[in-house]
């Protein structure tokens, strides 16, 4: 018989050496990737990233795609989580498992299906065009990122924010509502000022996750929108020439960008958890 001790062996260093290989090897050589050209240590490429006009652009538009679209989706998921509060649990429950499964609905599917719907030759566009209908709208442009960016974000901020609305305790507004306080009072005084810092680390997860997607928008894209994660893309395939090095410094930057959005959200969820549990 195999004792304990071998059990979780045989269980840990599978997994030990999955995350070496996949996850910190990869790593390691983006960082030191980074830093290196042929003569060796250098700055240059972060030099080069901070100082090239192109590459900040894609930044410029990573940040900005990514804050409207974690602000709209978060202001809808605010609005829908608070209308679920009037459905059954049963109710609940179910669209809780619907936004799970959309979740995981991204990527290259995701932006096949809104090509199917919206794109030139798509059902809605033409049957618009049939009605005399002319939105002016271009699935192939910032406008249409914005859609696509705003429907992925959608069931993970509903995800997120549930377990924190519903932190705020029924006796809480019972003791309010007989105090005289109104829904509005209630939570102007009380249930906002709890939830906000969930809410705001809410709002860092959903900018986290757009700043680093780029399946989507290549697929609906390509080249010709540029963000910082499809510069990376274009820099390691190489359309004139690859620069790898450039790309992983690029990289490096963004996955700063997004550590520190997690980092923000971990400190902002502890707050929330710490406040709810002291009242």
């Amino acid at each position: 018989m195999m004792n304990g001790n071998k059990r979780v062996f045989l269980i840990i260093v599978p997994f030990a050496l999955l995350m070496t290989f996949f996850f910190l090897v990869p790593l390691i050589y983006m960082l030191v990737s980074s830093f290196s050209n042929s003569e060796g240590i250098t700055f240059e490429h972060y030099q080069e990233v901070l100082t090239n006009s192109y590459i900040l652009q894609g930044f410029k538009n990573s940040l900005v795609l990514s804050f409207v679209s974690a602000l709209i989706a978060l202001i809808a998921s605010l609005l829908g989580v608070y209308a679920m509060t009037s459905f059954s649990e049963k109710v609940r429950e179910r669209l809780l498992v619907l936004s799970n499964l959309t979740s995981n609905f991204s990527g290259v599917p995701l932006a096949f299906a809104f090509i199917v719907l919206l794109g030139n030759s798509g059902l809605f566009t033409l049957a618009m065009e049939k009605f005399g209908w002319d939105l002016s709208f271009s699935l192939y442009s910032w406008s249409g990122l914005l859609l696509i960016y705003i429907y992925f974000q959608l069931p993970l901020a509903v995800m997120l924010l549930y377990p924190i609305y519903f932190g705020i305790q029924m006796q809480w507004k019972e003791a309010a509502a007989l105090l005289g306080a109104s829904t509005f009072m209630f939570w102007k005084k009380i249930g906002l000022p709890i939830i906000f810092p969930g809410v705001i680390g809410t709002f860092t997860i959903l900018f986290a996750n757009a700043f680093g997607a780029y399946a989507s928008a290549y697929a609906l894209t390509g080249s010709n929108y540029n963000l910082a994660a499809i510069r990376i893309g274009a820099l390691i395939q190489g359309d004139i020439f690859a620069q790898p090095e450039l790309a992983s410094a690029i990289a490096v930057l963004l996955g700063v960008i997004m550590i520190v959005g997690m980092l923000l959200n971990e400190w902002l969820i502890k707050k929330t958890r710490k406040d709810l549990s002291g009242r």
